[in-house]
């Protein structure tokens, strides 16, 4: 008997053992065929799952139970896997858990993972999956988590997937699809353990069914952004106790009673004592606020209840809800006064209460609301004067009052961002107190009966982009000091009483887009240069006494005596006998000056501070000419618009390339060699050439730089007999995110704000670690501010090239054209220009010719669908001949994300494109992916929705 027993045991052990190692082969299978159908693991994630491995227990992501050793959890979210998700996985029969959210994965879900029986998590949110819902996933009774939110699946919700007699179902999200139909939930199912359900942003249509009511423990219902009917759901929220997060905006519910009654669900809602969130804008609800609103979750923070058709009065007893944060009322048809209760409100941060038909006076309670940060009451028939303790609010930032009816006086302390309060009845004076707002950025007074002077104290606020002070009756002249504003963009003062000259200060200011001077009573004369020359005529009509070159103002009169023409003529008669002495004088000294040192200070503009401010060496004429042999042919490296540039060797062996300014256009355009010599006199930054000195006379003019061997990243990417330019797309990233932080740094940290406008490859020298070094700024402009609307407003400190077409042919922006002045959005167009000639390696110039298009055209053509004869070819030329082949989709990918950063940086619409900043960190990011892509890790992205301000 025991040897009998003995032999079963044995025999169960080995029968035991063999289907145990089956199951282990058959999981060991399924994960190498998942893994064959992923097409780019930028991270190397699955880098140690090796076929010759057979305890699979060890690779990254999976997990496997202690005794039987078979997997029960694969783990891959947020790996920037791409490729499909295979069926073979449906093989894991154990799997009790797979996450592969946040990812790139494509296609269908498998419909065989619905015979994954112990399944109770399932999650592949946020990736690119298609198609219906597998109803097959209805038949995971034990799951307890499914996410399928955020991914472009389409038709309706299968039937399985809430009716599948689950009773441990918690958590469905579905949201941020194309998802259509009717929720699919019927008395007979189940569900009554669910805790979340999401289906925000799809195509639902239909009534909330019924059956909801049954989930009794639910905590979070969001069903945003659909297509959603009938009465607001009352049966179904008095079922659910435990309800914190409500979300059934943007719908189209109504209230009970044909519309007109918002009790019976408000009523409902008080059972719903874990309340949190309510949110019910935009359903065109109608009927009154119930004072039992009152009686809600003491727990409330949001409440929005804007764009519908709420009308009546706001009940005082709202105010008991002393948690709420934010309260949303605005655009409907609200009237009565503004209830002072709403000072109990101590958490109140942001109220909301325009457009609607609020009357009566502002209550000064509400200045008693320490955390108050936004107020917005515009667009009421509010009345009576503004309070003066809203200069107490610590918080207060933006404050809207427009289009009321106030009256009195401005409060004499007011606030720190944003003050409009426009189209009301104030009058007085402006109040000196506007000036201690340091970091105001708009103030709108526009419309209202304000009198008195402008007061220059307004120079104070330092911040102020827009000023609006038109249909008012102030007097007086308009200060100089406003239009030295540093970042004022916009200034109306139409429809005043000013008098006096308009300030010079506005038309040489760098950042004015817009100006409205009119109907006023200034005098004097106007001109067309500056941030002047792109406004009309209407900025400055009913002013008789104004004249100039403005088009269609008259032309000033030029009043000359006869005794004045006379001295003209007798000054001209001395003046010529002793200008020809003093040439004479010159070319005689400049002869003798060939022989000597040339000091650095040359001929700008404050020799004084530039002696202070220059510390270069001193490097002869003579010097020059023995380092560069005479400035001969051999030694030339490139010429550019205004000169040429020669290599050459110092006594010291210190190699330099001279940049020498050709004669005419030292005699010509002085202006170019001027503005270089500022700019890098003023510039530091490791990716911006750097000046050794500068040589200069009468009858020459050079920058001497130091020499680049390796260089311009034009040379490399065209070479002489057709060599490859051996440049892969590593270094071709890393030069131009070198390049990138280079302009970032000229239009945003610059102690001179400076726009290059001739960005291109033979201005972006190399040195000898193939650093890139931005070059040449010959007919840069130096601006006072930063503009990054690319509305071409810049005031230029140099006028000599305003009518020039600044860049060269292929890199100009198309506003240039226009006659728009240079703007730091022209230097993103050529940089767009540059990321798609680095990917397609064709010269924009060689397109106009062979395509008849610009760059952009011609590339935006192939866009989207139609790249991959570009993105092979840019591949060919920029792979090392032995790059891995998993590397090829990482090369891919990032070629394909340069070519749309450099279709969004040439859209035509400078306004539209991003900042020099923008793109610096983005190259930044392509870089290190590029190089090290395990180094990059996606972002988590919140489950909820944000509000802004």
């Amino acid at each position: 008997m025991y040897n009998f027993l003995c032999m079963v045991f044995v025999l169960f052990g080995v029968v035991f053992g063999e289907e145990n190692s089956h199951h282990l082969m058959n999981d060991k299978a399924s994960l190498l065929s998942f893994m064959s159908g992923i097409v780019s693991d930028p991270g190397h994630v699955l880098g140690n799952w090796n076929s010759s491995d057979v305890h699979v227990c060890n690779w990254s992501g999976v997990r496997c139970n202690n005794e039987s050793d078979r997997v029960i959890e694969l783990i891959l979210n947020a790996t920037w896997l791409s490729g499909t998700i295979s069926p073979s996985l449906a093989n894991l029969s154990s799997l009790t858990v797979l996450d592969l959210s946040r990812n790139f994965f494509k296609g269908h879900i498998p419909k065989e993972l619905g015979s994954l029986t112990q399944l109770r998590m399932l999650s592949l949110s946020w990736n690119f999956l298609e198609g219906k819902i597998p109803y097959h996933l209805g038949f995971l009774q034990n799951m307890v988590y499914l996410d399928l939110g955020s991914n472009k699946l389409q038709d309706e919700i299968p039937e399985s997937l809430f009716c599948n007699g689950s009773l441990s179902l918690k958590y469905i999200d579905l949201s941020n699809n194309s998802l259509s139909g009717e929720i699919p939930l019927k008395n007979e199912c189940g569900l009554k353990d669910l805790r979340f359900l999401l289906l925000w942003s799809n195509k639902l249509v239909g009534q909330i069914p019924r059956a909801l009511s049954n989930s009794t423990q639910l905590q979070w219902l969001d069903l945003e952004s659909n297509m959603l009917s009938g009465e607001l759901p009352l049966e179904i929220v008095r079922e659910m106790p435990r309800l914190q997060i409500l979300y059934l905006s943007y719908n189209e519910f109504v209230s009970h009673d044909g519309n007109n009654n918002l009790e019976p669900f408000f009523s409902s809602l008080a059972n719903c004592s874990d309340l949190e969130e309510l949110e019910l804008a935009g359903n065109n609800l109608g009927g009154k606020i119930p004072s039992i609103i009152g009686d809600l979750s003491i727990n409330l923070v949001q409440i929005h209840l804007d764009v519908n058709l709420i009308y009546g009065s706001i009940p005082p007893h709202i105010s008991n809800l002393v948690n709420l944060t934010l309260l949303n009322l605005s655009s409907n048809l609200l009237n009565g006064s503004i209830p002072p209760e709403l000072c109990r409100m101590g958490k109140l941060e942001r109220v909301y209460l325009s457009n609607n038909s609020l009357s009566g006076e502002i209550p000064p309670a509400l200045a008693d609301i320490p955390h108050l940060g936004l107020l917005d009451l515009s667009r009421n028939k509010l009345s009576g004067s503004i309070p003066d303790s809203f200069a107490n609010l610590p918080q207060l930032r933006r404050l809207m009052l427009y289009q009321n009816q106030l009256s009195g006086t401005i409060p004499p302390r007011a606030l720190k961002l944003y003050l409009n309060l426009s189209s009301n009845h104030l009058y007085g004076p402006l109040p000196l107190e506007l000036s201690k707002m340091d970091m105001v950025l708009a103030i709108d007074l526009s419309s209202n009966n304000l009198s008195g002077t402008i007061p220059t104290q307004l120079k104070s606020c330092i911040a102020l982009e827009n000023l609006n002070l038109s249909r008012n009756f102030l007097q007086g002249p308009l200060p100089f000091s406003i239009g030295q504003l540093p970042f004022l963009q916009g200034i109306d003062v139409s429809l005043n009483q000013l008098i006096g000259e308009i300030p010079q200060s506005f038309e040489v200011s760098s950042t004015l887009k817009h100006a409205n001077f009119s109907f006023n009573k200034f005098s004097g004369n106007v001109s067309n240069k500056g941030a002047f020359s792109f406004l009309t005529i209407d900025s400055f009509l009913g002013n008789a006494g104004l004249c100039g070159s403005i088009e269609g103002m008259p032309k000033c009169q030029k009043s000359h005596s006869h005794l004045m023409l006379i001295l003209s003529i007798l000054l001209s008669l001395f003046a010529i006998p002793i200008m020809c002495i003093l040439g004479y004088r010159l070319v005689l000294r400049s002869r003798i000056r060939t022989q000597l040192p040339i000091f650095n200070g040359g001929d700008l503009e404050d020799e004084e501070q530039e002696k202070k401010e220059l510390k270069h060496p001193r490097i002869s004429y003579r010097q020059l000419i023995e380092a560069t042999g005479g400035f001969s042919p051999s030694s030339l490296i490139g010429s550019g618009q205004f000169g040429h540039v020669y290599k050459g060797v110092l006594g010291d062996n210190t190699r330099i390339a001279v940049k020498v300014l050709d004669t005419i256009s030292a005699q010509e355009s002085p202006w170019s060699f001027k503005r270089e010599c500022q700019i890098l006199k003023r510039t530091r930054h490791r990716n911006l050439i750097r000046i050794i000195t500068i040589c200069s006379r009468p009858d020459f003019k050079a920058l001497v730089l130091p020499l680049m061997m390796n260089g311009s990243l034009e040379r490399h990417l065209y070479p002489n007999h057709g060599l490859k330019h051996g440049l892969d797309l590593i270094q071709l990233v890393s030069i131009c995110s070198d390049v990138a932080e280079g302009v970032a740094y000229l239009h945003h940290h610059s102690p001179v704000k400076v726009v290059h406008c001739d960005l291109k490859p033979s201005n972006i020298l190399l040195d000898d670690e193939m650093t890139a070094l931005v070059t040449d700024f010959g007919i840069s402009r130096l601006v006072k501010g930063d503009d990054e609307s690319g509305s071409a407003t810049d005031a230029i400190s140099f006028t000599s090239t305003d009518n020039l077409l600044c860049g060269s042919v292929g890199y100009i922006a198309p506003e240039y054209g226009l006659g728009r002045r240079a703007s730091t959005k022209g230097d993103v167009y050529s940089f767009g220009v540059l990321l798609l000639e680095i990917v397609t390696g064709r010269r924009p110039t060689d397109v106009l010719i062979d395509e008849g298009s610009s760059l952009h055209e011609w590339v935006k053509s192939h866009f989207p669908n139609k790249l991959d004869p570009i993105v092979e070819h840019a591949i060919n030329r920029c792979a090392p001949s032995a790059m891995p082949e998993h590397y090829n989709k990482i090369w891919r990918d990032a070629i394909l994300e340069i070519i749309e950063l450099g279709l969004i940086c040439t859209q035509y619409n400078p306004s539209t494109r991003p900042t020099m900043l923008d793109l610096a960190h983005e190259m930044g990011r392509l870089k290190d992916y590029i190089s090290n892509p395990s180094s990059l890790l996606i972002e988590e992205v919140p489950p909820n929705k944000t509000e802004d301000f």
